[in-house]
């Protein structure tokens, strides 16, 4: 729940620096690439914030699935093997975000 109010933040300024772009084009088709440095910044910060939000919820579901707790064996265990699965399930999500925005 901490996480929906700089998400919702976050669109509230997208939409405030796009929308004199938006209303200027009215009539062209649009895709994601930012023609103001203000768009720039505001998809920026809009894809970090989904991407933080999706390593965060893979690393959570990926928790669920396995058996154990995954956190208490890493950080009461110290157990180093579950840290390694862990990251490399954190770097599968960021890889997927990652191509979402180039592709």
């Amino acid at each position: 729940m901490k996480l929906l109010a700089p998400a919702s933040s976050l669109v509230l300024l997208f939409t405030a620096l796009t929308l004199p772009a938006r209303a200027a084009e009215a009539g062209a088709t649009h895709g994601w690439h930012a023609d103001t440095l203000g768009e720039a910044i505001a998809y920026m910060l809009l894809f970090a914030a989904i991407g933080i939000m999706a390593a965060i919820a893979g690393y959570k579901i990926f928790d669920k699935c396995t058996p154990g707790d995954l956190h208490k064996e890493i950080l009461e265990n110290k157990n180093v093997a579950a840290a390694i699965v862990a990251a490399a399930v954190i770097l599968g999500v960021c890889i997927i975000v990652a191509a979402a925005m180039v592709g």
